[in-house]
This record gives structure tokens, C-alpha cells and sequence, in this order.
């Protein structure tokens, strides 16, 4: 009997770098019949309350709210080493311009609604689409915004400003890099099976970091209003699929556990949570 197994992650050029090996047929799937799920990363979110999926991208700051159901995949993880989402506006803000100000973000859960709290506790927020910001902050819908994915690298193209950058700001806190999101393996599978699924998730990314090209070229019909870029889709790429993507090795688990120990000391996390990792 075939065992399914569902990988649901965000429709972006990441991700698909990623997944790319595992799951356009790149690799020996050892009998399990792997299929992917797009849907942006709050859909995801929202999903996992329910285990819809085997494996699934979450944000960090979700992933403390299902750490019952999932546990994080040992490779796989975005981290912004000295970079992340960016605050945007039409014209320069600071962070106190910003106290009582609605704030767009992509979703509820994200980790950069989170690092947004921390950094500027008192904004309000408005959650739009995340590839709906930009447009929303440029037409004054919002006065700023939170952009991640490809609008980190393009926002200054529509004449937007920086207020900060969360994973820059992160750093300067820190001393560490910020964790945006990671793989959620179901807890109910056995623990051969996740044990499994981990290999070849990181076969896929040591496959896509050594066939560079070749995964570009699939990755890049992802690569919301970079696609024809070639340069910039590479940078994007590499700003997220890295070392940290194929272990997070003990720095980034420690920032993993600052994140979700400042979130939890904010009160934005309802209670502690320790992560917890299934090696391959």
C-alpha cells in the first residue's frame, strides 16, 4: 500500500527551490506517493489547527500555537540572518510615528505580525493578502505595511520607504538571525515515517543547492514580479535557502527559542513553548 504524503507550502520561489527535488520526481520518494499544496502561508496556518496536512510550512510565531500537533523538521527553515519583512510606508516614518497606526500584515500568525509587536508594541494592524501590501500602502488604503517574500526586494520600485527592517533590527537585539518559518511534520505519523520524510526533505535542499540552475529554473515561475529578474530571483533565493535551510544547528535553534520566549514574555504567545525537532 502507498502511503500519501501532502507537502503544503507557500507559492513562492523558495519554497519551490526547496521541495523542488522532492517533489518533481528528482529524488527516490522510497514508495511514498508525495504530492504539493500552494496556499500563502496564513492559509497554512490556519490549516494545521486542523493536521490538515502531513507535512506543511509554518510560521515560527504559528507554529507556537500548534507545537501539539506538529513538530519542526529539522531542515527546511527560513531565517533572515541580518535581513527580513520590512515596514514600508509612502513617506519616512519612525517607530514612534507608528504607536496607534494601522499597521497592514499577512496574517494573524505570522512571524512577521509577531517581530511587528515586538518591535513596536502599541501599532494596530489590518490583515491583508500578503502579495495585496504593497498596493494597499502605495494607494494610502494603510499608512504602512509589513512585506514579505519578493516585496522585500521590490518595494522601493513602487517609490516606498523602509521603516525597518525586523530581521535587521532582530540582529542589532539579538546578536542572532530571525526565524520566519520552518516545516511542520504531523506528530501522529510514526516516527520511522517522519524520520524518513526529514531525509528526504533535506536530500531535496542539498539537491536544489547543488543543481542551482536547474532548481532556479523551476523555482522562478514563482517569483512574483521578479520572475524575469534572473539576478534578483537568484538573491532571493538565496537569501532564504541557505545553511539554516539545511540545519538549523544550535544558533538557530536558540534564536528559534528567544523568538518564542520574547513573543510568550510580550503576552503574544499564550504560553511557553519549547520546540521541539524530528532529525532525519
Amino acid at each position: 500500500m502507498t502511503t500519501r504524503i501532502r507537502i503544503a507550502h507557500s507559492p513562492d520561489s523558495d519554497d519551490a527551490f526547496m521541495f523542488y527535488a522532492l517533489t518533481q520526481g528528482r529524488l527516490d520518494s522510497e514508495g511514498l506517493e508525495i504530492s504539493h499544496v500552494l496556499e500563502d502561508i496564513e492559509t497554512l496556518n490556519q490549516a494545521a489547527f486542523e493536521g490538515t496536512y502531513e507535512i506543511t510550512a509554518l510560521s515560527i510565531h504559528g507554529y507556537a500555537h500548534l507545537a501539539d500537533r506538529y513538530a519542526l523538521m529539522s531542515s527546511g527553515a527560513s531565517f533572515g540572518d541580518g535581513y527580513g519583512p520590512v515596514v514600508v510606508s509612502r513617506q519616512p516614518r519612525r517607530r514612534e510615528d507608528l504607536a496607534g497606526v494601522e499597521v497592514a500584515i499577512p496574517g494573524q500568525l505570522t512571524t512577521a505580525h509577531l517581530a511587528l509587536k515586538l518591535w513596536q508594541p502599541e501599532v494596530a494592524t489590518r490583515i491583508v493578502p500578503f502579495d495585496r501590501i504593497l498596493a494597499e500602502v502605495a494607494a494610502g488604503t494603510v499608512a504602512a505595511g509589513v512585506v514579505i517574500h519578493e516585496g522585500q526586494l521590490t518595494y522601493s520600485d513602487m517609490g516606498l520607504k523602509a521603516a525597518v527592517d525586523l530581521g535587521a533590527w532582530w540582529q542589532q537585539e539579538t546578536g542572532g538571525p530571525l526565524p520566519l518559518g520552518g516545516n511542520g511534520i504531523r506528530k501522529d505519523l510514526p516516527a520511522e515515517l517522519q524520520r524518513r520524510l526529514c531525509r528526504l526533505l533535506r536530500q531535496s535542499i542539498d539537491y536544489a543547492l547543488e543543481n542551482r540552475d536547474e532548481a532556479l529554473g523551476y523555482a522562478r515561475r514563482y517569483a512574483r514580479g521578479i520572475e524575469d529578474d534572473a539576478e534578483r530571483s537568484d538573491r532571493f533565493v538565496g537569501m532564504y535557502v541557505n545553511h539554516w535551510t539545511q540545519e538549523y544547528g544550535d544558533e538557530g535553534r536558540r534564536a528559534v527559542q528567544e523568538l518564542l520566549d520574547r513573543g510568550h514574555g510580550a503576552g503574544l504567545i499564550p504560553r511557553r513553548i519549547v520546540a521541539q525537532y524530528v532529525d532525519g
